[in-house]
Order: C-alpha cells, then sequence, then structure tokens
C-alpha cells in the first residue's frame, strides 16, 4: 500500500466515530502511526490540548517525535511544564527548535522587539520557517486544532491537506470541547501549563499572550488589540 502524502492525496481518508470514549481521537492516532510510523511528527505548544494529545499517542507509540518551536520568548511556565512532560513520559523525543536567528540578531536586523512592528514578519521567522525545517523530512504532522476554537478552524478533518507545508495534517482533537478536555487531564492527572489557571486558555509568546478577554472566543488573548489571530503555522 502507497502512503497516503500530499502529492499523492487520496480520494478518502478512513473515518472514525467521533462518539467513542476519546471522539475518534485515540482510532484516528492508531491509524496516523500504523500508516505513517516514524514519517509523523507532533508539532505542540504543549498548551492544554497538546498535554491531552501527549498523553494519547504515548498510548500508541511511546518514543514518538514531537517538536517544540522554541521562539526564546516563551513564559517559564510553557518550560515548566515541557519538562513535567519529559519526566512523566521519559521515551518521547521531544526536540526544541531554535529559529535560525537569535533574539539578538533578529533585533540587529529588524529592529528591536519584532513582534510590536511587524509580528506577522516575527512568526515567520521564529515559528513558520522553524517549522518548515522540522517538517522536511516527515509525511505527515499532527497538530491540537479543535473545531471549537474558531471560526477558521469549524471545518477542520482528521486527515488535512496542509497548503502551506505541504503534508498531511492530522488533527485527531477536532470533535473534542473545551471541557473535555480539561475532564481528560483531570482524569488522569495529567501536568499543565499553570497559566491555564490565571486567564489564560490559549498560550503563545509571552510578549504577544494576554489573559482572554472573551470566554466565548477562547483565543482573545493572542495578539490582543490587533487584527492578527493567528500565527500563521495553520494558515493556506
Amino acid at each position: 500500500m502507497s502512503v497516503y502524502t500530499y502529492e499523492n492525496w487520496p480520494n478518502q481518508f478512513p473515518t472514525f466515530d467521533e462518539q467513542d470514549e476519546t471522539k475518534g481521537a485515540l482510532k484516528a492516532l492508531e491509524w496516523a502511526y500504523n500508516h505513517y510510523g516514524d514519517s509523523l511528527i507532533y508539532a505542540s505548544s504543549f498548551g492544554i490540548e497538546g498535554i491531552v494529545l501527549i498523553d494519547l499517542i504515548s498510548k500508541v507509540k511511546k518514543d514518538a517525535h514531537i517538536v517544540f518551536l522554541d521562539t526564546g520568548v516563551h513564559f517559564k511556565e510553557t518550560y515548566e511544564v515541557i519538562e513535567a512532560i519529559k519526566e512523566r513520559f521519559p521515551d518521547l523525543r521531544i526536540q526544541m527548535k531554535k529559529p535560525n536567528l537569535s533574539l539578538k540578531e533578529q533585533a540587529e536586523k529588524h529592529g528591536d522587539e519584532l513582534w510590536k512592528t511587524e509580528p506577522n514578519l516575527c512568526c515567520q521567522i521564529r515559528k513558520i520557517i522553524p517549522l518548515k525545517e522540522s517538517l522536511a523530512p516527515y509525511d505527515a504532522w499532527i497538530s491540537g486544532l479543535r473545531r471549537e476554537q474558531s471560526e477558521s478552524r469549524s471545518k477542520t478533518e482528521f486527515f488535512n491537506k496542509d497548503e502551506k507545508f505541504k503534508k498531511i495534517k492530522v488533527c485527531p482533537l477536532i470533535h473534542w470541547s473545551w471541557k473535555e478536555i480539561w475532564r481528560y487531564v483531570y482524569k488522569h492527572n495529567l501536568p499543565y501549563n499553570k497559566l491555564h489557571d490565571q486567564g489564560y486558555p490559549s498560550i503563545g509568546c509571552e510578549p504577544c499572550t494576554l489573559p482572554a478577554y472573551n470566554m466565548e472566543d477562547l483565543r482573545s488573548g493572542r495578539w490582543a488589540g490587533t487584527k492578527k489571530v493567528e500565527c500563521g503555522l495553520h494558515e493556506s
């Protein structure tokens, strides 16, 4: 059987029962790892959805590849939860992917605090290019997108043709609600970023993340006061 890739997009991927215990997530991961093996990587921000995914992934492939885009401007709490996850799941292969430009080099080339003056360029340098480099050897990648998160994510499927990175994007949590995510974390006593307890449902880089001002929009604290709503990783 040929591997389903961006270039070899199938007419139809398998479907999974969204009514089962994990709303299809575990079955989707089992199929994905059986199909792609070591050509599948999880790009995690180590937010609350990421913690659920890591636990589910560990049940399927305990030595899975995970990449974290280490922009250099994350909250200390984010690094703390990564260390807690490494301790909880010691077999995972976690890569801390840094941008090609250090913060000092970026400031010298583009000016101080680029995230304020040109946030899209900052995301391009510190997130999009590093992810593209990280995904290059792989056929597919896993993301924690949920349909409930935003209008732009409401049509996400378990398997998606990623036009930006020319890969298959696997999204096992599409049917999960915010409450179900938390219920799973508490049930399994999983470590998580403590900023979630301080009004941060969505956590990105420290300079660009505030507590959510609208809990109907869990990403309302990201790039608050601007028209920017996505870093660009999940845009075509």
